[in-house]
């Protein structure tokens, strides 16, 4: 019998290997393109059963020519690069890393709004310029005396409740699609999360109704002397509204991991502003995270062939064929 083929489109930074030993050890036989060139992958994928996806969009015109794939595994959370109801009409799997980098953005969400409590960034360059605590311009605050608000109440938004829980005196969140709600994190409406989080940090997916969503009305209702992290999505903040509420002095700081343009131009005030805590797009970067992103794919591969059921899909075709029967039987 033929081995079964899974094709791994684009790794960006990732090293394949570990995924790739797994998935030949299972039996499969693996190409691996490095480009999410549609002609490169449909040149190496034309009679593969399975696709590795990173970044490569997959859409009906690549599946059209694709006429054996079945299945397709996500090398992140997000799998907004594939045409999941296309893949759906078609029946094939789709499954993507729910849990791979929970826990570090969370842990990466918390160092920001502590670094960003405790004026880190202002200390760090007074000692650099050869000053002390004397020349100190804000007084940091006691984090046991704070509100950490949450816009969201996903996987990450969870762990970081849980872990900040110690630490600040009171936990709110606003998520109007959460059914179950961690104990210990007060429900609130947007508005009133807005108006009372010392710390407020976004853990919402980007979608027409949130792009945008911390613009200057927002920005105005925090608390003065507020502070914003967001390790979601850049699109979600309206950079000349957080830096003009920054110059103000209405918001001590901000921390953001993602930018509306990644990377943003080296001219850009996000940049340079002394009031922003930075990095690049790295919340989601461990050691463990990194093994994650390449070996859990190939777990997902290995055990649709072995069972027929991927361990974390996104598109089940068997529930759509069941709902499909269920119409047919009530029509």
């Amino acid at each position: 019998m033929p081995r079964p083929i899974v094709v791994i489109t684009d790794t960006e930074e990732l090293d394949p290997a570990p995924g790739v030993r797994l998935l030949a050890d299972a039996g499969w036989e693996v190409r691996v393109v490095g480009s999410r060139d549609p002609e490169a992958i449909v040149a190496a994928a034309h009679d593969a059963d399975a696709l590795i996806v990173g970044y490569a969009r997959v859409d009906a015109a690549l599946l059209d020519r694709l006429p054996k794939v079945r299945m397709i595994a996500t090398m992140s959370a997000g799998h907004d690069m594939i045409d999941t109801a296309e893949a759906e009409r078609r029946g094939l799997w789709v499954a993507n890393l729910p849990h791979s980098a929970t826990e570090d953005v969370a842990v990466h969400a918390l160092a920001q709004a502590l670094s960003l409590t405790r004026r880190l960034p202002q200390a760090d360059a007074v000692v650099r310029s050869g000053g002390w605590n004397t020349e100190l311009g804000e007084v940091p605050r006691r984090t046991s005396e704070l509100t950490l608000g949450l816009v969201g109440m996903g996987r990450i938004a969870r762990t970081l409740a849980r872990l900040a829980a110690p630490l600040f005196g009171r936990i709110a969140a606003h998520d109007p699609r959460a059914t179950d709600w961690p104990e210990g994190v007060e429900r609130l409406d947007l508005d009133t999360l807005v108006e009372r989080a010392d710390v407020l940090s976004l853990h919402t997916p980007s979608t027409p109704q949130t792009r945008g969503m911390v613009d200057t009305g927002l920005l105005s209702r925090m608390r003065p002397g507020g502070l914003l992290v967001n390790v979601s999505r850049g699109d979600l903040v309206d950079p000349d509204a957080l830096l003009a509420a920054l110059d103000s002095g209405h918001l001590a700081g901000a921390a953001l991991d993602v930018f509306p343009v990644e990377p943003p131009a080296a001219d850009d005030r996000l940049r340079s502003h002394p009031r922003l805590l930075l990095s690049p797009h790295s919340a989601f970067l461990s050691d463990a995270s990194l093994r994650a992103y390449v070996t859990e794919p190939a777990r997902n591969v290995i055990a649709w062939w072995a069972t027929g059921r991927p361990h974390t899909p996104v598109v089940d075709p068997t529930t759509a064929r069941n709902a499909s029967r269920t119409q047919g039987a009530l029509a």
